[in-house]
């Protein structure tokens, strides 16, 4: 794993909004006491929420003190774990997987689309800084590959045309409808289902 670091820029104040502090005390209420640090890593998830996908230096000594947590280990959390962005990635975090079943089904061809209408280079911010793209391990969909994370929806069964329409759709505000671009539901066959028609006399 590579050494991940906070952004050199980062934001001097940072405190949940009334929505985020709602679901924090809601979340912390479900420990026994004395154990309510163990909700470390859901605090740190909403606080990315609330900050367009990213947690600031700020974020994470605000959660030390929500929690009565040393400071540190709050740190060690949001650097360990890959879901946690440390820098800005944009209003919309586009994920693209590219393990071995992606990869077959043609991966490249959705990495290409990133290319040419986010960013050249993986983890960049596009032009209008409003979103970025990277490359990730397994998201757990072989079954409908190759496919893509945006935030937190899935879209499946792309090609670069389907992408880029995508893509298109994210840059100009609009919110892509998620799930299979093959017209499958969920991870039945794309011509219905093959197999155990007459289930009744099975």
């Amino acid at each position: 794993m590579s050494l991940r670091r906070p952004a050199k820029n980062q934001p001097e104040n940072f405190e949940f909004d009334s929505s985020s502090l709602n679901a924090a005390n809601k979340i912390v209420s479900k420990y026994p006491d004395g154990k309510q640090q163990s909700a470390v890593m859901a605090l740190l998830y909403i606080a990315q929420r609330q900050n367009d996908n990213w947690i600031p230096l700020a974020a994470m000594k605000y959660i030390a003190k929500f929690l009565d947590m040393p400071y540190i280990k709050v740190y060690e959390v949001a650097t360990f774990y890959t879901m946690y962005n440390l820098s800005p990635v944009g209003k919309h975090f586009i994920q693209v997987c590219t393990t071995t079943p992606c990869m077959i089904r043609g991966a490249s061809k959705l990495v290409e689309a990133c290319k040419e209408k986010i960013s050249e280079n993986e983890g960049e911010l596009s032009g209008d800084k409003n979103c970025s793209w990277i490359e990730v391990e397994c998201l757990g969909a072989c079954v409908n590959a190759p496919m893509m994370q945006i935030n937190d929806d899935y879209y499946e069964g792309l090609d670069k045309d389907k992408t880029l329409k995508i893509l298109d759709q994210i840059l100009k505000g609009e919110t892509p409808k998620p799930g299979s671009y093959r017209g499958r539901i969920n991870n039945e066959p794309e011509n219905n289902r093959k197999t155990l028609m007459d289930y009744k006399n099975a």
